[in-house]
Order: structure tokens, then sequence, then C-alpha cells
């Protein structure tokens, strides 16, 4: 009769990187988690100070924002202390939460981010009509809609199809890609041609329609000889904006997306896990990109940010003061300029 002892079985939540490894990846992360619960709430702070001046299509970015903030924080603290205790903290209880919640917040995004290009398609058509194309009914349905959604296909491998798994370098989870390969090959299509491909043609297509009507607008107005409306300066700003947005997002989350990909339809052996960290790093930094943005593109936000970082309590500063009567003014006569008073619409 064979004594030998039975050799324990394999710990998928133990970290499979050096312990070097996982403590960048921990400082890394926990940079990561910082900067974007800041930088969003910020972005909310700034969208609720100027609310009852709010137009539709700047509830989209208020919706993105909490995208990106509901990730930082029902995420990034449980997995950055996982890269400290140099494995994947809970269990397969947690493995679940963070996978479904991953998914969810992943695939609300990248709706927000569609119905945004839609929106701003739509705005685009009449640059200089003064009437507002889009209605406060027409946007909360839509974002609504881009949550209950990415519900929807978080749920998915819940009820059976796909699964939630732990990552191959051990210290988060996500979709199982490796298992799906053989199991759930329709999953991986359908979740790729509905979550990726189909919404990154309509973005392309959005934004590509938008670029053609500003040009042609552009010209006509060039061709009078007049001067180019503040409302056309306006909108090629926030055109801008929304593309390096959409932008940001596609070229943050595409590394983890092919490695992911290959992972569940690829030939061969799977990607090494010191390899696998590091797309799903950089994806994670996607939550931290719009605050950026805003900051370098919107002059308004910019200017309220630095009011309220010069704000102090019994100063008689932005509290109040005189710098707040002018900073008030300054802001009143930008809107009147043209800006329209855009914080953080996109």
């Amino acid at each position: 009769m064979d004594s030998s002892p039975t050799p324990p079985a394999y710990d998928h939540y133990r970290s499979t990187l050096s312990p070097t490894m996982d403590i960048g990846a921990g400082f890394y992360l926990l940079f990561i988690t910082v900067f974007s619960i800041m930088g969003n709430l910020l972005v909310l702070v700034m969208a609720f100070s100027r609310s009852s001046r709010m137009k539709p299509p700047e509830l989209l970015s208020v919706n993105l924002a909490v995208t990106d903030l509901g990730a930082a924080v029902t995420m990034y603290p449980l997995a950055v202390a996982s890269a400290w205790s140099h494995r994947f903290l809970g269990g397969d209880a947690a493995c679940l939460y963070y996978g479904l919640a991953g998914f969810f917040f992943g695939v609300a995004s990248i709706m927000n981010l569609t119905v945004l290009a839609i929106v701003r398609f739509v705005v685009s058509m009449g640059l200089q009509s003064p009437k507002d194309k889009v209605s406060w009914r027409h946007v909360k349905l839509l974002c609504s809609w881009s949550w209950l959604y990415a519900l929807v296909w978080a749920l998915m491998p819940v009820l059976g199809w796909g699964q939630y798994g732990p990552e191959p370098f051990g210290l988060s989870c996500s979709l199982a890609w490796g298992r799906l390969r053989s199991e759930d090959s329709s999953f991986v299509v359908a979740m790729f041609s509905f979550n990726l491909a189909l919404p990154a043609a309509v973005i392309v297509c959005c934004y590509f329609g938008i670029a053609i009507k500003l040009y042609v607008t552009y010209k006509k107005s060039l061709g009078h000889g007049r001067r180019i409306p503040n409302v056309l300066k306006m909108h090629r700003r926030l055109f801008t904006m929304a593309v390096l947005i959409s932008l940001s997002f596609i070229v943050c989350w595409s590394p983890y997306s092919i490695v992911s990909m290959w992972s569940a339809i690829g030939p061969g052996s799977s990607i090494p896990p010191q390899l696998s960290v590091l797309p799903c790093m950089f994806a994670k930094s996607s939550t931290a990109c719009n605050p950026v943005i805003y900051y370098i593109f919107s002059q308004s936000f910019k200017r309220e940010v630095k009011q309220v970082m010069r704000c102090r309590p019994g100063l008689n500063q932005c509290c109040g003061g005189e710098d707040a009567e002018r900073a008030k003014e300054g802001a009143s006569q930008s809107g009147s300029k043209g800006e329209g008073g855009a914080t953080t619409q996109v």
C-alpha cells in the first residue's frame, strides 16, 4: 500500500509573480486608486456645483465618472491588499465578486462611451441651432440602459454562460479566459462582438461623421468671409475631448483584450503570468484618464478646480470672498463668450 503523502492541491489564488513584482504592482495600483478616486470625485463635485446650469449631454460625463469611481472604490483596494499579501484575498466568493464587478463596470464604461458618441453625433447635426436635440428624458433613459445592459452581461457567467476565475498571475479575478477556450467559445465570440467590436465601430463612425460635419461647417463660414462662430469653436473643443476620452479607454483596454482573446482562442500554451500582468495593470489606469483630459481641455473645469484648491476654511478666498465673486463673474463671462459653462460636458 502506497503511504506517500498526497501532494497539496494547486492554489489558484497564490501569486505567480516574484515578491518584488507583487510589491511594485501594489504601489502602482495604490497610485491609480488614489488618483482615480480623487479625480472622479472632483468631476462629480464640479458637476453638482453647477447642476442647475447643466445641459442634458453633460449627464453622460457624470455617468462615466460614476463608472470609473465605482471600479476604483469597489475593486482596486482589494487588488492592492492582494498584491502586498502575495495572493488574492477572499477565496472563491471574493473572486466571483471581483470578476463580476470588473466586467460590470467595464461594459458600463464602453456602453456609456458608445452612447456619448451617438449623442455627440446627434447634437452635431444642428451645430448652430439653439434648440437642444437631446432632452433630459432621453439622456436619463440612455444612462439607465447602459447600466442595465452591463448588469445583464455581468450576470451571464453567474448563470452559466461563461465563468469567472483568477487571473494567471493570481492577484485578481476576471473572466476565466483559459477555461473558455473549449467550454464557452460562443460566449467569447458574443462578448467581443457586442461589447468591443460593435461599440468601437459605432464610436468610430459617429466621430468620423462629426469630423466631416465640423469640416463642412467651417468651410462654409470661411467661404462667406464670416468669423468662426463661438458655438463652432465650442463644439470643436467638445469633439476633441470626447474623442480623447474614447481613445484613452480603447488604448488602455486594447492590450488586455488582445491577451484575453489569445488566451481564449489562440493556439499553443498560455501567456506567461509575468507578461499577462502588464496589460491588466494598464487597463486599470483607464479610470484615471478622464479627469486629466477634462483638466487639460476644459478651461472652465480647470478654473473651477484651481478655485477649489485655493479654498481654505476661515480665509477670505473662494468661500464667499472677493476671489469667489471674481471667479463667478469670470465664469459667467466665459459662458457668454461661447463656452457654455461646460465644466465636464463632452
